[in-house]
């Protein structure tokens, strides 16, 4: 069992305007600040399956590291970071399409170019793909995949850039800013993935404009669950025999249940504590190899609503 106590969620009362989201708790102060509470739910089959403990610190950390070294390319919501798990950041107008870079030809969703590539599919995104690529293969240009953001809970849809602006979802200047900035920090992720010993494969950012009108970064930035990261040194032979690119497996959980249960349809098992161990110490592993620092810790043995609180309470 992990040493360290897992939150399971940031139910705040003093705070106002609660909205709770799959992994994140936020809150719209009046001001027009949005506080942000990454939990550490662990989000697979449409509902939360687990808690594991560190995770929600390691993905906010992650996050706060590419924010700043991005923040020359792109305007981001960060205003402060009052706790571990809290980010504060501005309260933006989230626009409608999420804008996925891709670099090789990679996933598993419906959506993504790998799948639709081996159904046969060629025109893909508004974008032509050449016959005779392989599964993981780099492509000869990052390409951005977009799809509608299902706010209803809905599944996103594949959308070409003149569909976007067809449908009216953004404006042509709009796409234009978000396509740019996309490209750009994508090829900024890479180059410093590159020294670290990982390939950036593919990502997503999310985007929304503030009062002004003006295109801001929103949400998480290359964390380990918003984008696919592969051990460099192992990916050409990996690649040369047809497996799968080495990576950060944090799926112990999610394949545990699936070999156990169809967990669309019945009850879950109980998940093994050192499972759960095992999930954490790969996130540990993935901000230190990502960020090339080491990981500090909360202190042992405190609730970390009770921490969280305590470093939010001139919010209340």
């Amino acid at each position: 069992m992990s040493e360290y106590l897992p939150l399971d969620e940031a139910v705040i009362p003093e705070l106002p305007s609660y909205y709770r989201g799959k992994v994140r708790e936020n809150y719209d102060l009046p001001d027009g600040r949005r506080i942000i509470i990454a939990t550490d739910r662990l989000s697979a089959f449409d509902r939360a399956i687990a808690s594991i403990p560190l995770k929600g610190q390691v993905l906010t950390q992650t996050a706060r590291f590419w924010f700043e070294n991005t923040a020359d390319i792109c305007p981001n919501h960060v205003l402060e970071y009052p706790d571990p798990n809290v980010v504060v950041g501005k309260l933006l107008d989230i626009l409608p399409v999420e804008i996925v870079v891709r670099g090789y030809l990679a996933g598993t969703t419906g959506t993504s170019i790998l799948t639709l590539y081996k159904q046969g599919a060629r025109d893909i995104y508004g974008l032509r793909f050449p016959d005779g690529l392989r599964d993981n293969e780099v492509l000869p240009a990052a390409v951005i995949t977009p799809t509608s953001k299902a706010f209803d809970g809905g599944h996103d849809e594949p959308l070409s850039a003149a569909e976007i602006i067809e449908k009216g979802l953004l404006t042509k200047e709009q796409w234009e800013t978000v396509s740019a900035y996309a490209l750009a920090l994508f090829a900024r992720g890479q180059a410093m993935a590159r020294e670290r010993g990982l390939i950036l494969a593919d990502t997503k950012y999310e985007f929304g404009t503030d009062a002004q009108g003006r295109i801001i970064l929103a949400d998480e930035i290359h964390t380990p669950d918003s984008s696919r990261y592969w051990f460099a040194e192992s990916y050409p032979e990996r690649f040369a025999r047809g497996d799968k690119p080495e990576s950060f497996d944090k799926d112990f959980v999610r394949n545990w249940v699936v070999a156990r249960c169809d967990p669309y349809n019945e009850p879950l098992p109980a998940i093994p504590d050192e499972l759960i161990a095992q999930t954490s110490q790969v996130y540990i592993r993935a901000f230190e190899t990502i960020t090339g620092s080491a990981f500090e810790p909360p202190a042992k043995g405190e609730r970390p609503l009770d921490r969280i609180r305590r470093n939010l309470a001139r919010y209340f």
